[in-house]
């Protein structure tokens, strides 16, 4: 059994999604019989305050709400005063850990920011080694991998802020090209939407995406240990897959196993392993895609680091392939980078 440091939280539009992903993953290795501590990446471990590794037997209950929009960072920046990536003393309870398992979900948590700190530390880690975050945070350059690769993506253009923005093709989908959860991310379907999104999506990052619309079917692929695990279907009730419809429940109907032909299961399976091996990711990830009518697939974007939350999409697909929430946190901590 291990020491595991859960770090959460961080400075990111997705912070509420990764403290409900650090306090599931916190309370089913402690269910496994590792002892824990849960920190918040960002906000730090008070001074004075002791760091203590809790285990199933101390009776420690974890659990964390996720609103249905996303939080505001900058009332969050001016709240804490803090503007570094590493709160204060997370660094002193990662290295006391015998492993450090990444719950955060984008910001310096996916990008390879964090990553690369803890290797400069030589401390294990869960998920992908900085290179393959950079690349597949980064939605720009992720799909231009997979176009070397011949791996279908749709379409799309790269808009830096301040630069002049001709309109892309209509419909398209705007989007922040390093952000995630749907996050500053506008359906457009004319000229007279373009403006509005365009300032949505800078109001996250400097760097946008106008991407072709694929209308269809939506759906995700997991890998776990280099193998593909069922593919699980998404259909918001109403709208897209927007941050609100992925986190509360309810929204949105979850499919898993998809249904799909054995034929067009494998071939998504194998561009899902595909996508993971382009980008040099790690243990575990998901792919994100879109079919046509036609059944013809396109790779939206890979996450290096997967929703863990009661609702999350790599969890379903693990439980349909007969692996349980407590498997799946065993099996991605035992299996993390320098273990």
């Amino acid at each position: 059994m291990m020491k595991i440091a859960v770090l959460a939280g961080g400075f990111s539009p997705k912070r509420e999604v990764s403290l409900s992903s650090g306090a599931m993953i916190t309370n089913a290795l402690m269910e496994r019989g590792h002892e824990v501590y849960l920190a918040d990446s960002y906000l730090g471990i008070p001074d004075g305050e002791e760091i203590r590794f809790y285990s199933l037997k101390d009776g420690m209950k974890f659990s964390s709400h996720i609103g249905s929009s996303a939080p505001d960072l900058e009332q969050l920046k001016r709240k804490s005063g803090f503007r570094g990536i590493l709160g204060s003393r997370i660094m002193e309870v990662c290295m006391q850990s015998d492993m450090v398992f990444l719950a955060l979900h984008g910001g310096a948590g996916e990008n390879g920011q964090i990553q690369a700190i803890l290797d400069g530390y030589g401390i294990a880690y869960t998920g992908t080694g900085f290179e393959g975050c950079l690349k597949a945070m980064d939605k720009h350059l992720a799909k231009l991998l997979m176009r070397e690769e011949n791996i279908p993506t749709p379409e799309w253009r790269l808009y830096e802020k301040g630069a002049q923005a001709e309109p892309f093709l209509f419909p398209c989908v705007v989007k922040p090209c390093g952000c995630g959860s749907s996050v500053g991310v506008t359906m457009v379907d004319g000229e007279d939407q373009w403006q509005q999104a365009l300032e949505a999506a800078f109001s996250c990052e400097n760097k946008v995406l106008a991407e072709a619309k694929i209308s269809g079917r939506e759906f995700s692929v997991g890998i776990l240990g280099g193998i593909a695990l069922p593919a699980i279907e998404i259909k918001p009730k109403s709208g897209f897959y927007d941050y609100e419809n992925k986190y509360q429940p309810g929204l949105t109907e979850e499919i898993c196993p998809a249904g799909l032909s054995t034929k067009e299961a494998a071939h998504m399976a194998d561009l899902a392993l595909r996508v993971h091996k382009t980008l040099g990711l790690g243990y575990y990830s998901r792919v994100d895609f879109m079919m046509k009518e036609d059944g013809s697939l396109y790779c939206l974007e890979a996450n290096t680091l997967p929703g863990m939350t009661p609702y999350s999409l790599l969890p379903q697909e693990a439980a349909a392939a007969g692996i349980s929430y407590q498997e799946l946190c065993d099996a991605i901590a035992k299996h993390g980078k320098g273990a």
